[in-house]
């Protein structure tokens, strides 16, 4: 059986086994077992009545958190012309077409945590998408990162844009905040996200869709969130 430090046995001592919180009382208790020294991130996860084999069944896309995620996003822009222009007045970090993708390809260049495109720039990135995409780089239509409006999506993703997907079990993970967020903004981005999965249900599930909800702090003990606490 794996050892437990002392803070985390602390921590865990606060949750009641087998107790479903509400929201309020979950995003209260997720600031309180922290157990890091750090400004820990909290995480939202959701096990979902999916049956990932089926291609509507998996889940992708993208939200912007109302309180943003609390950490900065290192945007990078493959574009020409006049969406690159556009891209770079709106904050991109990095733009450019060639010669990024040719730094990347040869050099290992990583320094960026959002990749944006241009439909017509997909082609050259193609052959980068067996480096980019184990590090979810690969931009996608689903998540908004390849678009005609890189500006607009440049925006979104410095506002405190998420990107979420099913893993093969059904699972939907993603980023809601810091353990520094007030218990309001922690809440604000924990109903927006599930408000957002709600939203999106493919009509072929059937019976529950939501198993159950899931919040955590980096390091932190899980705290299972009511599904009543969400308005339908």
């Amino acid at each position: 059986m794996k050892n437990r430090s002392k803070k985390y046995t602390e921590a865990v001592s606060k949750i009641e086994k087998g107790k479903v919180y509400t929201k309020e009382e979950a995003v209260k208790l997720v600031k309180e077992t922290s157990i890091t020294k750090f400004d820990g991130t909290v995480e939202v996860a959701l096990r979902l009545n999916l049956d990932t084999k089926k291609a509507d069944q998996q889940l992708r896309g993208a939200i912007v958190l109302p309180k943003g995620t609390g950490k900065s996003n290192r945007v990078i822009v493959i574009a020409k012309g006049d969406a690159a222009t556009k891209a770079k007045e709106a904050g991109a970090d990095y733009v450019g077409d060639m010669d990024l993708l040719q730094k990347i390809e040869k050099e290992n260049w990583f320094e960026f945590d959002t990749m944006i495109a241009t439909p017509d720039m997909m082609p050259l990135l193609g052959k980068l998408g067996r480096v980019l995409g184990p590090k979810g780089l690969m931009p996608n239509p689903k998540t908004g990162t390849v678009t005609m409006d890189p500006a607009k999506a440049v925006e979104e993703a410095k506002a405190g844009r998420v990107e979420y997907r099913t893993d093969s079990f059904g699972n939907i993970h993603a980023v809601i905040g810091k353990v520094s967020f007030t218990e309001d903004e922690l809440k604000e981005n924990l109903d927006a996200f599930v408000q957002n999965i709600i939203k999106i249900r493919p009509t072929s599930v059937k019976g529950d869709y939501i198993k159950n909800i899931t919040i955590t702090s980096t390091m932190g003990p899980g705290i299972k969130v009511s599904l009543n606490s969400f308005d339908k």
